[in-house]
């Protein structure tokens, strides 16, 4: 399976915003590696640094962010129980929120050479 198989296969409503998502980080860390963990859309830099899913009400986005402690409050939100992201459908994609996630998890997680 590839991102393209995943976001192929994604609810309709789901679609977009996973190729938003995948354009903001493609643009932030052009040299990271599309692949698929956990079977879910991931990027990798050494590691892991940012997985995507669509869900029936939801898009969920992974690891936890860990750092800084501003940006952890701000999510607060959007945590589900385990700490992982989730950003309704119903209520819009904050993309400027999840721009400064995905530069908060490849500083978190990424390998930079």
């Amino acid at each position: 399976m590839t991102i393209d198989d995943y976001i192929a296969a994604a609810p309709i409503e789901a679609k977009p915003i996973l190729l938003k998502l995948r354009h903001i980080a493609l643009e932030l860390y052009p040299d990271a590696q599309e692949t698929i963990s956990y079977k879910l859309p991931a990027f990798r830099q050494g590691k892991v640094f940012f997985c995507f899913a669509a869900f029936k009400n939801h898009i969920g986005i992974y690891p936890p962010v860990p750092a800084p402690q501003g940006l952890v409050k701000e999510l607060k939100p959007f945590r589900g129980p385990k700490g992982n992201l989730q950003f309704q459908y119903k209520d819009g994609m904050p993309y400027e929120l999840i721009t400064r996630v995905i530069k908060a998890l490849h500083k978190a997680y990424a390998i930079k050479k």
